[in-house]
């Protein structure tokens, strides 16, 4: 039986550079979240959202959309919520700030394709940076945007990534339940 939870060594973590993880979606999901790009511990244990001190799982399950509390290693019980996670970008890198722009904007493309094949009612942007310079929007505020992405909504939430200090979790958590009522309706 595989682990429930582990924490990668520091070999793991070098070896980790420029790898993927599997996307986590299927045909029409109500919110397909899209992170950034892969951090080196969430490549190393292979899951989404995996280093400690993330808040995408307490921000999800404080937001109404999950009943408890998952981990990184639950990612799988979101399909059943009608919930799925990709990335704009693909491969694994130390921080966010490695990509540039151009990379953003050819990630929002292969994004693009995902989701006229699997046509999720919105895609939620997790990140105002990678938003703004992959679409081209640099006055983008978080919310349901006006433009849509191959016919689904377009949704502008906060990095839940514990280094983005300006949103706490109560915040972040009011922010995400907007989306959830949202599309709970």
């Amino acid at each position: 039986m595989a682990p429930t939870s582990w924490r990668p060594t520091r070999e793991q973590l070098a070896g980790a550079q420029g790898k993927t993880i599997s996307d986590l979606i299927a045909p029409g999901l109500r919110v397909l979240f899209v992170g950034i790009n892969p951090g080196l511990y969430s490549a190393a244990v292979g899951h989404h959202f995996a280093r400690p001190g993330n808040r995408f799982w307490p921000v999800l399950h404080a937001s109404g959309f999950t009943p408890r509390l998952l981990s990184p290693f639950e990612e799988r019980e979101l399909l059943k919520l009608g919930l799925g996670i990709t990335n704009v970008v693909a491969r694994t890198t130390a921080t966010a700030a490695e990509l540039a722009t151009e990379e953003l904007k050819q990630g929002v493309d292969v994004l693009a394709g995902k989701v006229r094949r699997y046509q999720p009612r919105v895609v939620a942007f997790l990140g105002l940076d990678s938003y703004r310079k992959g679409l081209g929007r640099p006055r983008a505020a978080i919310g349901l945007q006006e433009e849509t992405i191959s016919g689904s909504a377009l949704w502008l939430l906060p990095n839940p990534s514990g280094l983005n200090a300006h949103f706490q979790i109560p915040e972040l958590a009011a922010l995400y339940r907007e989306l959830n009522l949202h599309v709970s309706v």
